[in-house]
């Protein structure tokens, strides 16, 4: 689910500094982390943040039930603890559409015990995040528990076409790709003709073709350029519009170095220190 870790990554890191769903789950980030922790088998982690209260908060996306994945967790658990010296607080947070039927504890041993904390996001409510203001509150609702499927993608892409062109274009960006983990393509094709600016989106050159293609295939949006899309639609959010030979260097860009820009966004001073 590459594409979809790559948008549900931004959103939450803009998320989890303050907002609706940062409240229910209890946790705001005030700095995001390096994920590497190479001394362990699972590589890099997803999302790691220092909390407001300065504690460590340790995300996991996942869209399929792994059946180990609470081995996994314990092993980024000692990792983080290896180069941080503290425990992170940890949440798997489960956005696939089949049942959610991972275990949250390792299995039992009398000497020792693990257990993390599994979030199936059908579980959160979705009326509170399409009344939230912001934006990356409004597109993770489609993936939460929703009363109607049709009045909620409705009232989101409602949400999107009043906010400010930069942030409309993110957003929409984001929602076709995570459309796609709960088949909802065919709502937004058929909605998007009840909100006239989306019909100048559709339009639009460099969004037009990427959503039409998306939206008629249910959810393909291309792995690699569905990430770049996304992550200039951060990098022009965060410093506005690029200078062509720095929008050429994005476009170079593989997967691997998209996935970095997008982890270091936040904390960057400027596009040079982006880029350094």
């Amino acid at each position: 689910m590459h594409e979809y870790d790559v948008a549900l990554k931004s959103l939450l890191q803009r998320q989890l500094r303050g907002g609706v769903f940062a409240d229910w789950l209890g946790f705001r980030v005030a700095e995001w982390l390096s994920t590497e922790t190479p001394k362990v088998s699972t590589g890099r982690a997803d999302l790691l943040g220092r909390t407001i209260e300065g504690g460590l908060l340790h995300i996991e996306l996942q869209s399929t039930n792994d059946p180990d994945m609470a081995l996994r967790m314990a092993e980024y658990k000692l990792g983080f603890y290896r180069q941080h010296r503290r425990y992170a607080k940890q949440i798997v947070l489960y956005v696939g559409a089949r049942p959610l039927r991972m275990e949250a504890a390792m299995p039992e041993d009398p000497d020792s015990s693990f257990r993390c904390r599994i979030i199936d996001i059908r579980e959160v409510p979705a009326e509170p995040l399409v009344a939230s203001e912001r934006l990356e509150d409004n597109v993770l609702a489609i993936l939460a528990r929703l009363s109607s499927e049709r009045e909620t993608v409705r009232r989101v892409l409602r949400q999107i076409a009043g906010a400010p062109p930069e942030q409309r274009r993110l957003a929409l960006s984001e929602l076709t790709i995570l459309a796609g983990l709960r088949e909802f393509g065919k709502i937004i094709e058929k909605e998007r003709k009840t909100v006239p600016i989306l019909d100048n989106i559709m339009d639009h050159d460099l969004l037009g073709p990427i959503l039409r293609r998306g939206l008629a295939e249910g959810r393909e949006l291309g792995r690699e350029e569905g990430e770049r899309r996304v992550v200039l639609g951060m990098v022009r959010r965060r410093f506005g519009d690029l200078a062509p030979k720095v929008a050429a260097r994005f476009e170079a860009m593989n997967s691997e170095q998209l996935e970095e820009i997008s982890l270091r966004l936040f904390d960057a001073a400027s596009i040079e220190d982006l880029l350094a």
